[in-house]
């Protein structure tokens, strides 16, 4: 997955490199997106899918620093934020799952 298959800029982008444009590209989009959120609702708010987006880049970002350049230190810049955003992902499904009424509860009294 080493070999070039274009070039921009005299750049050479090999598969690696794509993986890794597109993971950065995800890993800058959550700004935008958090930023479009906050604006909307004149609050800061972090919504479900900054955290997608985070994940989704640290995912891809991993893999490039894994396999495609091993740089440890690529690596363990990127696997932090993974876990964090995975934590607030489960955090944030978590509270807000939508309200079950059992059959025959005391909402029907």
């Amino acid at each position: 997955m080493n070999e070039v298959l274009f070039h921009i800029h005299h750049i050479g982008v090999t598969p690696w490199k794509l993986i890794g444009y597109v993971g950065v590209f995800l890993f800058t989009a959550r700004w935008f997106v958090q930023l479009y959120a906050t604006k909307k609702l004149r609050r800061v708010v972090m919504p479900l899918s900054f955290w997608w987006l985070s994940i989704s880049g640290s995912a891809l970002l991993l893999l490039y620093f894994t396999f495609g350049k091993n740089d440890s230190v690529g690596v363990m810049s990127n696997l932090f934020p993974a876990f964090v955003s995975v934590y607030n992902l489960v955090t944030h499904i978590r509270a807000h799952k939508p309200e079950v009424i059992e059959p025959r509860g005391p909402e029907e009294a």
